[in-house]
């Protein structure tokens, strides 16, 4: 597997648990990976080392966690090679490395999106924000680290934002709750996994900047009952035909951000890759043996009849962030309180071992997960488990699905 973050760990951990694994590596990992993978350092945005370390230990599936790699075309190296891979190639890719590609997609496909307009010039710019008005949603186009939307009342923070980039998708604001909704493609067939909200704002009650996710839970008991069947029939189906119309088979995890909207549920954007916070609820949720079903996935080996076995249990997850985070964290210090926690699953995202301590490397460091019958349950074992955890400056929401779990109750 590549990756070295909370995705990733959680990936390693859901991966070490179906029975048809014999060896699990992975490049190049972090502390929390270390405990139940092989770890090897290499340059994961160089594709020749990646090709090189498959090839030594005769990998027989290759995970890609993160988009960079997948952009910069590692699944394509390694399937040249003969080597399976569980992740799109660099043309289908694009899904995410490239919002305005993405829009083409989803209007050739038929997807339900926002209106927008791409961007390249300060005039164009002017005009979009002038046309959908306030609230403003600016997306740079390619790869920005969850850091390259901005939605704001502020015109001027708009412009300014979308001057950063040189092409940018401007649309109009989608009203509603969001909602992530995976599916696994082989190229040609879909499996929807269950659905799951994040928190992208980095303070309670959704103040302050977008980060890259702050928490999540599953599963949505509000969420409508159809959502899984909707997404898959108007949204995952479509934009996989639509790939391999294109001669660019979709091969891995199709990400959908949906806004469930006044007037129907509609695309926010498609990643190409598990989605971070997200993955930290669902896998630990999924009892489906997860190696054998990337590995059939990655192999064209899907039908339309497979389904996916799910715990009851619900799943909430808090990411533990550095000082300064997302703006300039704070990085380097030591974490203490890790081997106490028992009533949480700890994914490591940015951690590293300095003389056999766990210090910060990144701004998210932690994503603790806790598991119970209600989302009450839940959200008290995260909690319960992320407050005897001692990181100097950092901070956390104190608020992931509270409301929803009031809801839950009062129902």
């Amino acid at each position: 597997m590549i990756g070295s973050g909370g995705r990733e760990h959680a990936l390693a951990t859901a991966l070490q648990r179906d029975p048809a694994l014999t060896e699990l590596h992975v490049a190049p990992g972090n502390p929390g990976i270390a405990a139940i993978a092989q770890c090897h350092e290499i340059d994961i945005n160089k594709n020749d080392q990646i090709l090189d370390l498959a090839e030594r230990l005769n990998i027989d599936l290759v995970v890609v966690g993160p988009e960079a790699p997948l952009v910069n075309g590692a699944a394509d190296v390694l399937r040249k090679a003969g080597i399976a891979c569980f992740g799109p190639s660099q043309a289908a890719a694009q899904l995410e490395g490239s919002k305005d590609f993405a829009k083409q997609v989803m209007r050739d496909a038929g997807v339900p999106t926002a209106k927008s307009f791409t961007c390249t010039s300060r005039e164009e710019v002017e005009k979009a924000l002038d046309a959908f008005g306030a609230p403003y949603v600016v997306k740079h186009d390619g790869l920005a680290a969850g850091k390259g939307v901005v939605v704001t009342d502020d015109r001027d923070a708009a412009i300014e934002h979308a001057l950063q980039s040189p092409r940018v998708v401007i649309e109009e604001f989608l009203d509603g709750p969001e909602v992530s909704l995976f599916g696994i493609s082989d190229g040609r067939t879909v499996i929807a996994m269950q659905p799951a909200q994040d928190f992208k704002r980095a303070y309670d009650g959704d103040a302050g900047p977008n980060t890259g996710g702050m928490g999540a839970y599953s599963p949505l008991h509000w969420a409508p009952s159809d959502i899984i069947e909707e997404t898959l029939e108007r949204v995952l189906n479509p934009t996989v035909k639509e790939m391999a119309a294109r001669d660019t088979p979709f091969i891995g995890l199709l990400y959908a951000g949906l806004a469930v909207t006044s007037r129907g549920t509609k695309v926010i954007e498609f990643n190409a890759r598990f989605g971070d916070p997200e993955t930290e609820v669902l896998l630990p949720r999924l009892k489906t043996p997860l190696a054998t079903l990337l590995y059939k996935a990655a192999t064209g080996g899907l039908t339309e009849d497979m389904t996916l076995d799910w715990s009851d249990d619900s799943a909430v997850t808090v990411v533990l962030a550095s000082e300064g985070y997302p703006a300039s964290p704070k990085v380097g210090e030591p974490i203490m309180g890790l081997d106490s926690v028992k009533s949480a699953q700890v994914f490591h995202a940015g951690t590293t071992s300095k003389d056999g301590i766990v210090h910060s490397s990144g701004g998210r460091v932690l994503a603790v997960t806790g598991m119970g019958a209600d989302l009450t349950i839940a959200r008290d074992a995260a909690y319960s488990a992320i407050s005897q955890i001692t990181l100097h400056g950092s901070h956390y929401r104190r608020d992931i699905a509270l409301n929803a779990a009031v809801a839950e109750k009062g129902n």
